[in-house]
């Protein structure tokens, strides 16, 4: 009998912090085309997340390894996420366009019913947690499929939040880190002002040390979802902080 977790985009980033700060003694999984370090001590499971082909086979490791390690203890998060392609929708690369649609947005969902399948009639105690952003109640243009996406995602946790307290017990939460010093911002930073009117703000942010350390972010994630967020929650972590 083994706690499980299981953190989509764990090879870098916030998964990857939080992959490594986990607070209880567990089986750590990355699930992730590229993999964490390899002297991480995190297990990886192969799949680019933003193929629908690759879902199923994710969704099934994810019931295999429930049932093999017998937990009674799990949580899945999806923290996997891009920004990729900056720029306005109708102006960029409609294939990078739409692998951005399926990342932020409907991977998630799947891999969450997936994970709430594999739950089904277990006891114990669970977690489902989706990293949201900031950018799912503002408005950025160049952004419009980032933002949409974990808008989509923040109400859907509100959905299924509801659904679980009539029936299943997962506790099911959004929960928005902040602007945080990953690659991500670093491909902000790049864009040209065309694609991206607000960059100044982000460089503004940058040159003033203002961006979060992502294991600071990570440790604060953990101590709320052990804390234990009501499910159905959307937060912002710095409020909580």
């Amino acid at each position: 009998m083994t706690d499980l977790v299981a953190i989509t985009g764990a090879s870098s980033g916030l998964g990857l912090a939080l992959a490594r700060s986990v607070p209880f003694p567990a089986h750590v999984v990355d699930i992730s085309r590229s993999g964490p370090p390899e002297d991480s001590g995190i297990a990886h499971f192969p799949a680019d997340l933003s193929d629908p082909g690759d879902w199923g086979g994710v969704g099934d490791e994810l019931h295999r390894l429930i049932v093999e390690n017998d937990a009674r203890r799990s949580v899945l998060i999806h923290a996997a996420g891009t920004l990729t392609p900056i720029g306005f929708a109708g102006e960029v690369d409609s294939i990078a366009y739409t692998s951005n649609v399926l990342l932020n947005s409907a991977a998630g969902q799947v891999l969450g019913h997936r994970f709430l399948a594999a739950l089904a009639g277990r006891v114990g105690s669970h977690d489902l947690v989706m990293i949201s952003s900031g950018a799912a109640s503002s408005v950025y243009a160049g952004w419009s499929s980032y933002g949409a996406g974990k808008a989509a995602l923040d109400q859907w946790v509100r959905n299924v939040g509801a659904e679980q307290k009539e029936r299943g017990g997962v506790r099911i939460s959004a929960v928005a880190p902040g602007v945080l010093a990953t690659a991500m911002q670093t491909e902000i930073r790049s864009a040209a002002t065309r694609d991206f009117p607000e960059i100044d703000r982000f460089h503004d942010l940058h040159e003033h040390g203002d961006l979060i350390d992502p294991d600071v972010a990570a440790r604060q994630i953990w101590a709320a979802i052990e804390g234990g967020i009501e499910t159905g929650s959307v937060i912002d972590i710095r409020r909580l902080s």
